[in-house]
């Protein structure tokens, strides 16, 4: 009689456990399927490119959205803007110097749904050894509520424009002059992330 009780009482505390456990979703960044890229002001145009490594991870809680995480990783060395010599540069100490700061890091600290597929992330953005505030917002391309949206989602990413002395990402005072490259970039994501089994 007391060996029924005691499973009786441990089958009782494993059906409770379950009740209360958060129903979060793993999920991983998918590099090859997710797009990174930017754009600048340069003379009369606009110099656009994109970061081609990425990696990262999303806690998704699909009841509580709030308690939902996000951590991510660039990898600087990865920088296409479609000219190799510029690109070289770029990484170089004299810019964004990827043999000391590898790479951009983002790691969130409060996530707030706005609307039935849209939300913001605010969270630390470190790039070129700096660390700053930043907010995400975030849109679910994919349809909720299906099988492919679970284990597969994608999402459109976008902030305010970042601003390259914030960031110390500035280059001599004549190469600034004669490059004509403005201090605002812009930012735009496209994520697809895979959820892990």
């Amino acid at each position: 009689m007391k060996t029924t009780k005691h499973v009786l009482l441990s089958l009782g505390l494993f059906l409770a456990s379950l009740e209360v456990a958060p129903a979060t979703d793993s999920y991983r960044i998918d590099a090859a399927r997710s797009t990174v890229s930017f754009g600048v002001h340069q003379f009369l145009g606009v110099t656009k490119g994109k970061f081609t490594q990425c990696a990262g991870t999303m806690e998704i809680d699909r009841e509580h959205p709030e308690r939902s995480s996000v951590t991510a990783q660039i990898q600087v060395k990865s920088i296409d803007t479609g000219i190799r010599k510029r690109d070289d540069h770029l990484g170089s100490a004299e810019f964004f110097d990827a043999a000391k700061y590898p790479q951009i890091t983002f790691k969130s600290r409060s996530v707030k749904q706005t609307g039935a597929q849209t939300g913001d992330i605010v969270g630390d953005l470190t790039m070129h050894g700096v660390t700053r505030p930043i907010t995400l917002h975030v849109t679910l391309l994919t349809p909720m509520g299906n099988e492919e949206s679970t284990a597969h989602s994608r999402w459109a990413v976008t902030t305010e424009s970042l601003k390259r002395r914030d960031f110390n990402l500035m280059f001599s005072r004549s190469a600034e002059t004669l490059s004509g490259i403005g201090q605002y970039v812009t930012i735009k994501l496209e994520i697809e992330a895979v959820k892990n089994q």
